[in-house]
C-alpha cells in the first residue's frame, strides 16, 4: 500500500498493489518482485515528497478467517519495520474480508520499529 500522510495521525491509501498468485486456502506466499517498480513509479508521480507520500505497508485477505493478524503475518511485519534496508519508522498491515454481498470487514495495524504492535481505525470514503 501507497499512501498520503493527511496529519493528525491520519493515513490515506493512495495506491495498492495487488499480487495475482494463487496460495493455499490458509497460506499466501509475498512476492516483492515488481512491487518496487510500482512504489518508484508512485514515488515519481508525488515528487518525491517522502515525508507525504511514502509505502504505508501491506494489505491481503482473510476470506475464511478474522480480519486478526495471524503469527506469520505479525512475523512478517515486524520483519518489514526492522528491516534497516526497508527504513521504515513504522509499517502498517490491512486485512480485509468480504461478509457478504455489501459487507466489507477491515481490520488495521500498525507495527512500530520497537517492536510493538497497535490496532488502527480504519474507515472508508467513497472515493
Amino acid at each position: 500500500m501507497m499512501g498520503a500522510d493527511r496529519g493528525s495521525a491520519v493515513f490515506e491509501v493512495v495506491e495498492i498493489t495487488v499480487q495475482r498468485r494463487l496460495g493455499t486456502f490458509s497460506g499466501f506466499m509475498r512476492v516483492v518482485a515488481g512491487i518496487f517498480t510500482r512504489l518508484q513509479r508512485f514515488l515519481d508521480r508525488t515528487g518525491h515528497r517522502y515525508r507525504e507520500y511514502n509505502y504505508l505497508g501491506e494489505w491481503h485477505s482473510h476470506p475464511s478467517f478474522s480480519v486478526e493478524p495471524s503469527i506469520t503475518d505479525v512475523e512478517s511485519m515486524v520483519e518489514i519495520v526492522t528491516d534497516t534496508a526497508v527504513g521504515a519508522n513504522f509499517a502498517v498491515l490491512l486485512i480485509v474480508r468480504l461478509r457478504d454481498t455489501d459487507t466489507v470487514e477491515f481490520g488495521g495495524y500498525a507495527f512500530l520499529k520497537k517492536g510493538t504492535m497497535e490496532q488502527l481505525e480504519v474507515t472508508c470514503s467513497d472515493r
